[in-house]
């Protein structure tokens, strides 16, 4: 299977990675709970929907017994890149960078270009596994994302993820001639 050849691979660049559920987990139940709060019920579905890369750890939401061999691989391709970011900038800097600039809601910079990085990859799975008509399909969901409550309206500029999105999807095509 596509996901456990990969979780295989992770452990071995990641001794101590784990994948916890989220529902085991109070501070991630705090974490939930704070952000319906600061989001004024925006992001209600942090437990159930998301899933989070924390201490070295992938929290995973109560969505992720639902999810089949494809949808585990892509999601653990998009959570690798999260791992690798916080062992290259170090737990607090990334925690920092990731809540910080420029404003915690409503403009996270931070937030946008760590996740930018890592939906990067989740299109360029979704293209390998399912094709670049299904990599193309995930636009408007993906700006949703990032303009929305689920990251706290982390970037409002949605032409700007447009602009992104297609260029990663250009990318692609021109790799794929």
């Amino acid at each position: 299977m596509l996901h456990e050849r990969l979780l295989a691979d992770m452990r071995r660049e990641f001794p101590g990675f784990a994948i916890v559920p989220k529902r085991s987990s109070d501070l991630q139940a705090a974490i939930g709970t704070l952000l319906s709060i600061v989001t004024l019920g925006g992001q209600r579905t942090y437990v159930d929907r998301y899933h989070t890369v924390m201490f070295g750890k992938l929290y995973v939401a109560d969505a992720w017994d639902a999810m089949d061999d494809a949808a585990r691989y892509i999601l653990l391709r998009h959570e690798r890149v999260h791992l690798r970011q916080s062992h290259r900038m170090g737990f607090a800097l990334m925690a920092f960078v990731y809540l910080v600039p420029i404003l915690p809601l409503g403009l996270a910079w931070g937030r946008a270009r760590i996740e930018w990085e890592a939906y990067v990859e989740t299109i360029r799975s979704t293209a390998e596994v399912h094709g670049l008509d299904a990599a193309r399909a995930l636009e408007a969901e993906i700006v949703r994302r990032f303009v929305g409550p689920d990251y706290g309206w982390m970037w409002p500029f949605s032409s700007s993820i447009r602009r992104w999105f297609r260029q990663v999807i250009g990318d692609l095509e021109a790799e794929a001639c």
